[in-house]
């Protein structure tokens, strides 16, 4: 009896052996499925245009007593928010800031004569959701000078900045078509290889990016009413024979 529960408890192990390593193995055959793999990228762009444009506006007035040229400055700020309201632009989405007057006899640098000892500047902020009416606004500017304003000085801002704020409501469409790009060009590299596309290994959504529509060299986005959304993703999907 004692040599029968030998052998028998033998054959357990050797059961048990012969068992384990067939899970060795199929752990191998899983290892190197997973090595097998393709990684392609995904591209989805959609043309939109702004929904907000910023347009900072600066005007100087320049006298040799401070209050004339406070005055000159009040006047035009009058005559600069008709010029907007003429275009659409109401009183409620403009905004005065950075008031700014410089004494310059009081710079201990200057030396020699000054034509006006006071400069004082005054900027007109315009926040619209109209960007069609700030846009028309900008192209007649030239209308100011011939009343008398004179447009620059410090943080003059050469024309309205255009926003697009609704990139959250466009995204999980376009996060869709990134990723049929990706998988589409994973299915074609598996169909080229000799084999089919598995199940994604992982899987990079790349940043969101707004550009100017025109794509010209140098071209800012922040000037153009017209603008692309990119978005391209990083797949990596399984390889399957």
């Amino acid at each position: 009896m004692g040599k029968i529960s030998v052998v028998i408890a033998a054959l357990f192990v050797a059961a048990g052996l012969i068992g384990a390593g067939a899970l060795v193995g199929q752990g191998i055959v899983n290892m190197r499925a997973l090595d097998r793999y393709v990684t392609v990228k995904g591209l989805a762009e959609q043309n939109v245009m702004a929904d907000r444009a910023v347009w900072p506006i600066t005007f100087v007035a320049t006298n040799d007593v401070l209050q004339t040229a406070q005055k000159k400055i009040d006047d035009d700020t009058e005559i600069l928010r008709k010029f907007l309201e003429d275009h659409g632009i109401k009183r409620d989405q403009t905004e005065l800031q950075n008031l700014q007057v410089t004494d310059q006899l009081a710079q201990s640098y200057r030396s020699g004569p000054v034509q006006s000892r006071y400069i004082v500047s005054q900027t007109v902020q315009v926040r619209s959701d109209d960007v069609d009416a700030v846009a028309k606004a900008s192209q007649d500017i030239g209308k100011l000078l011939q009343q008398g304003i004179v447009l620059g000085g410090q943080g003059y801002n050469a024309g309205p900045s255009y926003m697009f704020t609704k990139l959250n409501d466009i995204k999980p469409e376009m996060i869709a078509k990134a990723t049929a790009n990706a998988r589409e060009s994973g299915q074609q590299f598996a169909k080229d290889s000799g084999g089919k596309l598995g199940g994604i290994r992982r899987a990079t959504q790349g940043l969101f990016q707004i550009l100017a529509a025109d794509g010209a060299p140098n071209m800012q986005e922040s000037n153009q009413i017209n603008k692309t959304v990119r978005v391209v993703t990083t797949m990596e999907y399984l390889l399957e024979d």
